[in-house]
C-alpha cells in the first residue's frame, strides 16, 4: 500500500515569537483566560465564544466552543479542547470539531529580562486532500499569517512594545 499516501494532504506549521514587556504573572493571566481570545482576533473573522461553561482560566480537558466565519462570512462551528496546561509555562489546544483536519496549537511563555517571550507553534492540516493543499497555498497560509500579525499588534497595544 505504498501508493495510498499520495492522496494525503500535508501537515503545515506556523511559529511566531513575541516579546512582551510585562511579568509572567500578568501575561499568563491575560492569555490563559478564554474571554481574551476575542480581543486579539480580527473582527473580520466573526469570532465569538459560544460555550456556556468555558471557565475563567485554562485547564486540562476544558472544552471551548466558537463560531467563526473565515471564508465569505459563512459561520462555522469550532470546538477546541485544552489538552495540557503547565501554569505560567504553556498550554496546548487541539481542535475537536471545526474547519481543519488537524489543529494543534502550543502556547509557550518564558520569563526573559524585561518581560516575557511568548512562542506559538501551530500544526494544522486542511481537509480535502489536494484541494486542501491548493486552498492552503491560495489563501489559508496568508489568512493565518494575518491573524497572528493582528494578534501581535493587539498585544503591543495592550501591553506596549518590547524595547529594542
Amino acid at each position: 500500500m505504498q501508493g495510498c499516501c499520495i492522496f494525503m494532504s500535508k501537515v503545515y506549521s506556523l511559529q511566531t515569537v513575541q516579546r512582551i514587556p510585562v511579568g509572567i504573572d500578568k501575561a499568563w493571566d491575560f492569555f490563559s483566560s478564554p474571554a481574551n481570545l476575542q480581543t486579539i482576533t480580527p473582527s473580520s473573522l466573526g469570532f465569538k465564544i459560544i460555550s456556556k461553561f468555558h471557565g475563567n482560566r485554562m485547564y486540562p480537558g476544558q472544552i471551548i466552543e466558537y463560531k467563526v466565519s473565515p471564508v465569505l462570512g459563512i459561520p462555522l462551528y469550532w470546538m477546541t479542547e485544552i489538552k495540557h496546561v503547565e501554569d505560567q509555562k504553556f498550554f496546548v489546544d487541539e481542535q475537536r470539531f471545526g474547519p481543519y483536519a488537524l489543529w494543534h496549537h502550543q502556547h509557550h511563555f518564558k520569563s526573559i529580562p524585561g518581560g516575557v517571550e511568548m512562542t506559538d507553534i501551530v500544526h494544522y492540516k486542511i481537509p480535502f486532500w489536494v484541494l486542501g493543499d491548493l486552498a492552503h497555498t491560495l489563501f489559508v497560509r496568508n489568512q493565518l499569517k494575518k491573524i497572528f500579525d493582528y494578534r501581535f499588534e493587539q498585544v503591543e497595544k495592550i501591553f506596549g512594545a518590547f524595547p529594542s
